[in-house]
């Protein structure tokens, strides 16, 4: 077997199928294969963040020969190897189950796969394109169709800069770094034209040719290309287009959004992809429905049939439920950015600006999420109470229809139970559910048999995640203050004088005024006795970053942060630096709480809640997202909503003082003669059993699949959803 990537130096020919196996970022959420890596050295399988390329770059060649000998080694390791060549086909699968007429290459006329179109991809924290929840449900949706067997090919850019890496001054103040990753690092391969070329194809914009590339990896079953402007042929100012996720102006912006769209239609066809179903995740992927426009009317049809051909095989999902959120561009800089590309599409230039024309405001403006509604006939919230709101949101397009007949539905968000479920937790539900529990996934009676697992062992489990979580603080603040920090105060606010026994609350959002991360500090006397109570102390641990650009989200951070060396709390507020993936895995693992702070009805799902579930760890928050369909009563508490004449933000955290002082904090505290809070885990048994039944992945793509993918694949066109304003 040909090493060609040559990223790793030398692996024994009899295990030389490790190095395929890290290329598939489908070892990230297989246990066995996670195991695998971990055996071959297990400290530095953590010190390169399970990263399993790192591993195999740096383990000494000897440790690799020992293993090639290891017959327990070489038993998990050909079991991995002959999964992963069955996985290779759809056979089995949800999808070949039950649409089996559309999986490519089985003769049926027009089968292809669905495009599925995003700004980012949260797939691994080794590839940090990502900025959070969008992209890491993008993540979490091609494990889900990977794992489903539905043919999807993802489409985004490739940010060598990726977000940014977050940095806190001493006083708590937001600074942005930017470092390129290392590419030899991740399972990324650059593609090349038949004739080798790094360009796939061209696009022009504001006056220049810009040649378009693009970088593969592979998500199980599910190909996700990368786009990418840093190649030669391009003028010096392009090539930097696509380095870095969400940043600069409108100008820079709106060229990301029209190469994605439109070159990424055009590399699908490059590489020989020819989709049947086209999904838009999110408005920044409308230009996507722009191209095929221009490619229909290209092809002979009238702009009239163009269009009903676009919308019958075409999804948008909407993740914003509110105006200010939408992108929005003015109409002379889409003219600049994109040409007259009205001309080459056969239709007037009004005609054009029609399609992103809000009707009633910003006149003017081409807006982007206008535009995907106006060219997709299946479009959806990710929540039931984000779907209502959407309906409010564009009723403006149906003026004429009562807004709850807007046809726009409903698809709540789920998280990936193999990504976000700890290894520790699926121990505890091999023993308690028998190891076969994953095949009865679907079954409501799997997860309600989690309600009679053991108290003291599910609290044992929790327990050791929790230790875990502390070390793992530590350990980040020991690297940061050897490395980084000039001021020891750092280390404090780091989180290094929290205790393990005291009941831990975490939050970790991205931080935008509306998340509210700083409402609990509103009463800094009240919520200094709770957390240092010396009976049943309380503690705050805090992550997430604020939008380059978001300076109130910035001073949001900062309050916060400056609060973590406040000596009158005791050391119990913390702030883990630089949020992604592998932290987050950490936190919603270990802490006792997960906090959610939402200003109704702002947020449109939120998906940490459930990733904190599918651990055990019941959630507090507002009435809003998913929660206000996931909450039972049971599985954890919830801020109801405030009457529509006060002030949200003082009657939200009287509310939140109240369930923390007389219902959170004592039944944390209140403990058997094992030392086990039997009440505490009845919540958490419940958390898991209503993420686990109703808000994984597997349940999202399923309904995607039945209810949009599978008739867009058909071309099944409905009239009723066509705008009419």
């Amino acid at each position: 077997m040909s090493l060609e990537w040559q990223r790793i130096p030398y692996l024994p020919p009899r295990i030389e199928g490790l190095g395929p196996l890290a290329l598939n970022l489908s070892w990230s959420w297989s246990r066995s294969a996670r195991t695998l890596f971990s055996w071959i050295d297990e400290p530095l399988w953590h010190f390169t963040r399970h990263n399993p390329l790192m591993l195999l770059r740096r383990v000494h060649p000897e440790r690799l020969g020992a293993c090639s000998r290891d017959p327990s080694f070489l038993a998990l390791y050909d079991r991995i190897v002959a999964k992963e060549e069955r996985n290779r086909s759809s056979e089995g699968t949800w999808f070949h189950e039950h649409y089996a007429d559309l999986i490519p290459g089985t003769g049926t006329e027009g089968s292809g796969p669905v495009a599925y179109f995003c700004a980012e991809f949260g797939l691994h924290n080794s590839v940090p394109i990502y900025s959070g929840g969008l992209g890491v449900l993008a993540g979490d949706h091609c494990k889900a169709a990977s794992d489903a067997g539905i043919p999807l090919v993802g489409i985004g850019l490739f940010y060598r800069k990726g977000y940014f890496d977050q940095r806190l001054r001493l006083d708590g103040w937001q600074e942005d770094s930017d470092e390129l990753f290392n590419v030899s690092a991740t399972p990324l391969e650059q593609v090349f034209s038949a004739d080798q070329s790094p360009w796939l194809t061209v696009l022009r914009t504001a006056g220049r040719d810009v040649h378009i590339g693009a970088w593969r990896m592979m998500v199980g079953r599910v190909p996700v290309y990368l786009l990418d402007t840093n190649l030669p042929q391009n003028d010096p100012e392009d090539r930097e287009l696509a380095s870095k996720l969400y940043a600069g102006g409108p100008e820079l912006r709106i060229k990301q959004e029209w190469i994605l769209g439109v070159g990424g239609v055009r590399v699908l066809r490059a590489v020989g992809l020819h989709p049947t179903a086209w999904h838009a995740n999110e408005g920044h992927a409308a230009f996507m429905l722009i191209e095929r426009l221009r490619e229909l009317i290209d092809s002979g049809m009238t702009a009239d049939d163009a269009a009903r051909a676009v919308r019958a095989r075409s999804i948008f999902t909407t993740h914003t439920p509110v105006p200010a959120g939408h992108d929005r561009f003015s109409n002379e800089l889409v003219e600049t950015t994109t040409g007259p590309i009205w001309d080459e599409m056969g239709i007037t230039r009004e005609a054009f600006f029609d399609f992103g024309r809000h009707p009633t405001e910003h006149a003017g403006e081409f807006h982007m999420s206008v535009c995907a509604v106006r060219l997709s006939d299946r479009v959806n919230g990710v929540a039931r109470r984000h779907g209502d709101v959407s309906r409010e949101l564009f009723h403006v397009l149906w003026p004429h229809r009562p807004v709850e007949q807007v046809p726009i539905g409903a698809i709540t968000n789920g998280v990936h139970l193999a990504t976000w479920m700890c290894a520790e937790v699926m121990g505890l539900l091999d023993r308690h559910l028998g190891p076969d529990w994953g095949k009865r996934l679907d079954d409501a009676a799997t997860w309600e048999q989690v309600l009679d697992i053991d108290d003291a062992d599910f609290w044992h489990v929790h327990r050791r995640k929790k230790r875990e979580l502390m070390g793992f603080i530590r350990e980040q603040a020991r690297r940061r203050f050897t490395r980084q920090w000039k001021e020891a105060a750092h280390v404090v606010g780091a989180g290094t004088l929290l205790d393990p026994d005291a009941m831990t609350i975490g939050f970790a959002r991205r931080f935008a005024t509306y998340k509210r991360a700083d409402l609990i500090f509103r009463d800094l006397d009240r919520l200094r006795d709770l957390i240092t109570s010396q009976r049943r102390p309380v503690q705050l641990l805090f992550a997430g970053k604020a939008h380059p650009s978001d300076n109130p989200g910035k001073e949001v951070l900062q309050t916060v942060y400056r609060l973590t060396r406040d000596p009158s709390l005791e050391g119990r507020v913390a702030f883990l630096e630089d949020y992604d993936m592998h932290v987050a895995h950490r936190l919603v693992e270990g802490v006792d709480l997960w906090m959610n702070l939402p200003r109704v009805p702002l947020e449109a799902s939120g998906t940490s809640g459930m990733k904190a579930g599918l651990n055990g760890v019941p959630q507090l928050s507002t009435l809003d997202g998913w929660w206000a369909e996931g909450f039972d009563g049971q599985n954890g508490w919830v801020i109801p909503d405030a009457a529509p004449e006060t002030d949200a933000d003082t009657e939200d955290v009287e509310r939140l003082y109240v369930l923390l002082e007389r219902h959170v904090v004592p039944l944390f505290y209140q403990r058997d003669e094992r030392g086990v809070p039997t009440g505490w885990v009845e919540k958490m048994k419940h958390a898991l059993r209503v993420s686990g039944s109703r808000f994984t992945a597997r349940r999202m793509i399923h309904e995607y699949g039945s209810e949009y993918y599978a008739p867009a694949m058909r071309g099944e066109g409905l009239p009723d959803a066509t705008p009419t304003a």
